[in-house]
């Protein structure tokens, strides 16, 4: 009995703090790191001088059936010269006999404050609408338990995000509140076991160092979310270097992720407490408008899978670019 409250407290730490209930909609993974912002923030949408498309591929423990695995495409760009911007994605998330598949439109408009167009001080806000299809694969549960069906429950849901972010020189600021309406997905609500809030807040914060005509900036950021329903919180420590190159653009940096939240394992002496945290190194690399990324996030624990780590791979691509008009460091929006 021990040894199988191990694994099982084992499988719920192995995953990061968004994934503590089956349904959620996009997981917070680190991938925002990789140029990809707009997937945590609809404000960030159109920010840059260039239309972005962006493809993840995200997959845990290989070698095990029904591992974790995310796969993402995403769009977003500017409407013309306007200061309004459109973005589309969609994603499909399964892990084990839960999965869901969504899709989003997201629409946001940039305010510029400043007196000039090279000063970088705009506000934008963001507003993005989708639909959730969550499904639990009940047909290979042990049978005998009253409250399994044997079938495979669906349930399609709409859902709001919205989301703010700043920009002054080289700081940047974001918030943003996901899922905000209530959900029943396909939870056992008659039994009493439902999760119908599935908010989540967001914010970050970050400033990139170094001179305009160096080919070196660094990057520190921070991010903290919380979960509306279980008081769940965690934080993201990290750090990017850029690296101006004769071919294009090098990055790499580096993420630390500690949940605020314990759980509980025995390990033959007594009752022990751990607190999730992962590691995840990330490089990438921009060349004529392409992109590519690679992330590895290894988690850093006493009770973990031994394969536990997670590999990503994003590629992008940037089109209809304009020319950098703000003089800072601001990758993001130049």
């Amino acid at each position: 009995m021990r040894t199988l409250f191990v694994i099982c407290v084992g499988l719920i730490v192995s995953f990061s703090p968004s994934r503590a209930e089956a349904q959620e909609g996009l997981p917070i993974y680190s991938d925002y790191l990789t140029d990809n912002y707009y997937l945590l923030y609809p404000s960030m949408a159109g920010v840059a001088n260039c239309n972005k498309v962006r493809l993840t591929g995200r997959q845990q423990w290989f070698g095990h059936d029904d591992a974790p695995q995310l796969q993402t495409i995403s769009y977003n760009g500017r409407i013309g010269d306007t200061p309004s911007a459109i973005g589309a994605m969609a994603y499909a998330d399964k892990n084990g006999y839960h999965s869901q598949t969504g899709a989003y439109l997201t629409y946001a408009h940039h305010i510029m404050f400043s007196r000039n167009m090279i000063d970088a001080n705009m506000l934008s806000f963001g507003l993005s609408a989708g639909m959730v299809q969550y499904k639990l694969d009940e047909t290979s549960f042990p049978s005998g338990d009253p409250l399994i069906g044997g079938v495979e429950q669906s349930a399609t849901d709409f859902n709001v995000d919205l989301g703010f972010s700043y920009h002054l020189y080289d700081f940047y600021a974001h918030v943003a509140a996901k899922n905000i309406l209530k959900n029943d997905g396909v939870n056992f609500n008659e039994q009493g076991l439902s999760y119908d809030n599935l908010r989540t807040y967001l914010a970050s914060v970050g400033y990139v160092f170094g001179s305009i005509n160096s080919d070196w900036s660094y990057e520190p950021s921070f991010l903290i979310a919380r979960r509306d329903a279980t008081k769940e919180t965690f934080f993201d420590a990290n750090m990017k270097v850029y690296r101006d190159m004769e071919f294009g653009n090098l990055w790499a940096g580096m993420s630390y992720r500690r949940s605020l939240d314990g759980a509980q394992y025995t390990d033959g002496s007594g009752i022990q407490s751990q607190k999730l945290q992962y590691f995840t190194p990330f490089i990438g690399v921009e060349v004529n408008n392409f992109m590519f990324a690679y992330t590895y996030s290894y988690q850093s624990n006493s009770v973990v899978f031994q394969d536990g780590g997670f590999h990503q791979i994003t590629l992008g691509f940037n089109f209809g670019c304009r020319k950098e008009k703000f003089e800072c460091n601001c990758p993001s929006i130049n």
